[in-house]
């Protein structure tokens, strides 16, 4: 097999992994900044008042996004699976 074929594989992994996580992590992301921001404002340093919000976050993102990114994920993996016999040869 020819290294190209194995590199348009891994590249096409990695933009499968950035936008399988990108619709969690960019939330997370966002309501982590501003939590920080209040608690850096209120001088509240309390470790479960940057943990809550950000689960919350995390399942709404799931709940929204999940059937989206399950999609992607078995589209990709049926490509995969698809390419085997390319291997055997």
């Amino acid at each position: 097999m020819d290294a190209q074929y194995f590199l348009s594989i891994a590249n096409q992994t990695m933009w499968v992994l950035a936008l399988a996580s990108a619709p969690i992590l960019i939330p997370v992301l966002v309501s982590g900044l501003i939590v920080g921001m209040i608690q850096a404002a209120t001088s509240i340093n309390e470790a479960t008042l940057s943990f809550v919000p950000k689960l919350i976050v995390v399942a709404v993102s799931i709940l929204i996004f999940g059937s989206l990114i399950l999609g992607l994920l078995s589209d990709f993996t049926i490509s995969i699976f698809e390419r085997i016999p390319d291997l055997v040869k």
